[in-house]
This record gives C-alpha cells, sequence and structure tokens, in this order.
C-alpha cells in the first residue's frame, strides 16, 4: 500500500506563502498529475513529499504513518528530475545500480534488478554505453530505470518530459502508462503541460497560486471544469470566455465555450463574426473570427475549411455544452 494524504499543508519562503492550506489524498497505485502555470507550488508540493522541502504546517501521511520529519532515504520514494542527473563518466549499467551500491546490496542482486529495468524501458542493448551516446529519450529511461531499480513505494516526477522534442515527449508518455500499468506503482507527476496531465493522469490537481482549484479525472475537468482559471487551463486549444448580454441571457456572468462547441454558418447564427485568420491542422481547421462587441472567437471545425479572410459569418453555439460562471465559480 502507498496512499498518501496530505493535510492542511503550508510552506513559506520569508514571507512569501507558496503552498496554502493544501490537503489532499493520493490513492495506492494512482497516477496522479498535479498541474499548472509556473510558480504556482506544484514542484515545491512534490519536493515536500519527497523529503527535500520542510513543511511549515500542517502533515503529511504514507500508509498512515506521519512522514514530515522523516530523512528522504528513509520514505522509499524515487524522483525522476527534469534534468537526467546522469554521471557522465559512468556507464549506463552503473548509473542504474549507483544507488543500489551505496546501499551495499549483494552483487548479485544489483546485477538483477538493473537487468530487470532494462528490460521493462527495453534499454539492455545500452547498459555498457555512456551517458554521451544516448538520445534524451535514451537518457530519461536510464533516470527512470535508476528509479525503478530501488522497488520505491512512491515514484515523483518533475517534469522528466520536457527537455525533449514533440515526438518523444509523446512516445514517452505512452511509455510512462505502460510503466505504471506494469510496476502497479503510486505515481505523482508535475507537469505545466495540460496535454501531458490529460493523456497520462488517472486523477489530476489543478493547481493556481499555491492552491488547489479542482481534483478530477480528465474527462471530469474538461466537462465540468468547477472554476474558470481550470475552464482556461484545461483543453487545447482554449475555451472562449464571453460576458455581457450573451452571458446574462444564460444566466451568468461570463460564458465558456469550447471551440468545438461552435459552428459556423455563412448566413445565419447567434453572432455575426468577421474572420482573422485560418490554420489549417490537416483533420480540422481553426478559424479564427472577431466580433465587434465580444472580441476574438475561436472556432474549430472538422475538415478543411476555406474561408476568406475578413469574410463576414455567424457562429452558433451547441447550448448544451456552454459553461455557465458566476464571478469565477461554475453554476
Amino acid at each position: 500500500m502507498s496512499e498518501i494524504l496530505i493535510e492542511n499543508v503550508n510552506k513559506y519562503y520569508g514571507n512569501a506563502h507558496v503552498i496554502k492550506d493544501i490537503s489532499i489524498s493520493i490513492s495506492d497505485q494512482s497516477f496522479t498529475v498535479l498541474v499548472g502555470p509556473s510558480g504556482c507550488g506544484k514542484s515545491t508540493l512534490l519536493r515536500m513529499i519527497a523529503g527535500l522541502e520542510q513543511v511549515n504546517s500542517g502533515n503529511i501521511f504514507m500508509d498512515g504513518s506521519k512522514i514530515n520529519d522523516l530523512p528522504p532515504k528513509d520514505r522509499n520514494i524515487a524522483m525522476v528530475f527534469q534534468s537526467y542527473a546522469l554521471y557522465p563518466h559512468m556507464s549506463v549499467f552503473n548509473n542504474m545500480a549507483f544507488g543500489l551500491k551505496l546501499e551495499k546490496r549483494p552483487k548479485n542482486e544489483i546485477n538483477d534488478r538493473v537487468i530487470e529495468a532494462a528490460k521493462i524501458l527495453q534499454i539492455e542493448d545500452y547498459l555498457g554505453r555512456k551517458p554521451r551516446q544516448l538520445s534524451g529519450g535514451q537518457r530519461q529511461r536510464v533516470a527512470i530505470g535508476r528509479a525503478i531499480t530501488r522497488n520505491p513505494r512512491v515514484f515523483l516526477f518533475d517534469e522528466p518530459l520536457s527537455n525533449l522534442d514533440a515526438a518523444l515527449r509523446s512516445d514517452m508518455r505512452i511509455e510512462l502508462t505502460e510503466l505504471h500499468a506494469k510496476l502497479d506503482a503510486t505515481m505523482i507527476y508535475v507537469t505545466h503541460d495540460q496535454t501531458e496531465a490529460m493523456t497520462l493522469a488517472d486523477n489530476i490537481v489543478v493547481l493556481n497560486n499555491g492552491q488547489i482549484e479542482q481534483v478530477g479525472t480528465p474527462i471530469e475537468l474538461y466537462k465540468k471544469p468547477q472554476t474558470i482559471f481550470v475552464a482556461g487551463f484545461i483543453g487545447s486549444p482554449k475555451m472562449n470566455f464571453l460576458t455581457g448580454k450573451l452571458a446574462q441571457k444564460f444566466g451568468g456572468d461570463t460564458i465558456g465555450i469550447r471551440p468545438e462547441d461552435i459552428s459556423i454558418s455563412a448566413s445565419r447564427g447567434e453572432l455575426e463574426v468577421k474572420l482573422r485568420h485560418l490554420e489549417h491542422l490537416g483533420p480540422d481547421t481553426l478559424c479564427y473570427c472577431n466580433s465587434k462587441e465580444y472580441g476574438q472567437i475561436l472556432v474549430r471545425e472538422s475538415g478543411i475549411r476555406s474561408y476568406n479572410r475578413e469574410q463576414t459569418l455567424h457562429v452558433n453555439f451547441n447550448k448544451k455544452d456552454v459553461h455557465i460562471f458566476k464571478g469565477d465559480r461554475r453554476i
């Protein structure tokens, strides 16, 4: 069992209150993603779970035991960082074995654990190489392999894919989900990339300014965002927000509508707009439109579209998919 309970946790750096009374339960064997913009406190929270940052108030429990004052080495947690942190003079095998050697594990046990981790990550052929002889994706696999060899109760990932190019990030996301299924481990993953959060997580914790905005599955956050912040942060391209008379018509201060829940008509619709720009994505076309009253409205249409710039068009909203907000809260 590797359930983690965070209870009314606060963190200060001088007068800066960076983690503000956060409480959350992270289930055993779950893949939980902490997501939010830069400076929201997600990495600080992860480091407090690891024992690398002190908890100023509140408590952190693992399997019912309080771990606030437990040294990092005694928490049985493995952490994978954004930087690979590999020893350049060591082979892949020795990089993966390093922690086990520090623990003075028997040689045969070290060898078995490294080989097993290498097989899981499909890097058996690279065990004799040095890090400089590896690609970025291979180096990140070695860093993850080093964590696997320790058989930790919990894996912590701090933006591990941010140094990789887009194609490798996509591949590694698939590998991480498969790794989670193989190991049945509790994994906590920090990212600012909402696409990573949506594709990796069983559960997402959205953080903003040191506080939790919402916790839920990817679909829950996408379909029923509880605040304007979550509605604008989750989903790509971003949700459209409109105020004024149109919002009042729906009974709110603000309404949100996702680009794919708007359709375009050449003759009749809810609003008259002018086309500013088209982005052809192949299966979809993004239509950047402008309304005199409401500003930019982004529409996502399937297929290839061929409107003219500055063409007058009309947009219609799929009313069942309109999100209504009073203040910054969903109603």
